[in-house]
């Protein structure tokens, strides 16, 4: 989370009006690199904008941090807002996850069937995990939040060759996760 200072209870503006402005300044001269690293982090430039933009307006509405280097203080901020933004949007899939109705099973149905599905879902997710945090993160563009390769390739300054071999190794994970055999607890037979 962002540690900003916390907000007093009657908004008094006591900085002098050039605190304002230079604070304006720096930030119109860094907007361009905080958009950029948080576009790298999140893999969308529209919401790396929007997030640049809250925390503009966050700044603006508390009284400024007095710090030695500005600019460099705002490009750590712009940092900690995408991994904030992340957290947030991984918390959000899992909570949606958990709300996803099973369709039928045309296999059977029941605990077993569900004992079964609950176990190949957990090694999709630990495949999912396991990979590099870029292929993880084009596979959650596709196929959470729905991105085209060309969008995703624009987005994250790759080409869409990249992108599909990244989609191809996601997959094949999720396939080799669902073949591997479950591990037997010592002294089990089969």
């Amino acid at each position: 989370m962002i540690t900003l200072p916390p907000e007093p209870q009657d908004i008094e503006r006591d900085q002098q009006p050039g605190d304002r402005a230079h604070f304006l300044q720096v930030f119109l001269s860094q907007r361009s690199q905080m958009e950029a690293l948080v576009n790298r982090r999140v893999g969308c430039r529209a919401t790396a904008a929007d997030l640049v933009q809250d925390l503009f307006v966050r700044f603006w509405r508390r009284p400024l941090v007095q710090v030695e280097e500005l600019s460099t203080y705002l490009l750590r901020c712009a940092g900690n807002i995408a991994i904030d933004h992340l957290r947030s949007e991984g918390t959000r899939v899992r909570a949606s996850e958990g709300l996803m109705v099973e369709p039928p099973d045309s296999h059977g149905s029941g605990p077993q069937a569900a004992l079964e599905a609950g176990n190949d879902l957990r090694h999709v997710e630990a495949a999912l995990r396991a990979l590099p945090e870029r292929t993880r993160q084009i596979f959650l563009l596709n196929r959470i939040h729905g991105r085209k390769y060309a969008e995703i390739a624009k987005a994250m300054g790759l080409s869409q060759s990249a992108v599909e071999k990244h989609m191809m190794r996601a997959l094949e994970a999720c396939k080799a996760s669902l073949r591997e055999p479950e591990p037997r607890p010592p002294g089990k037979a089969p």
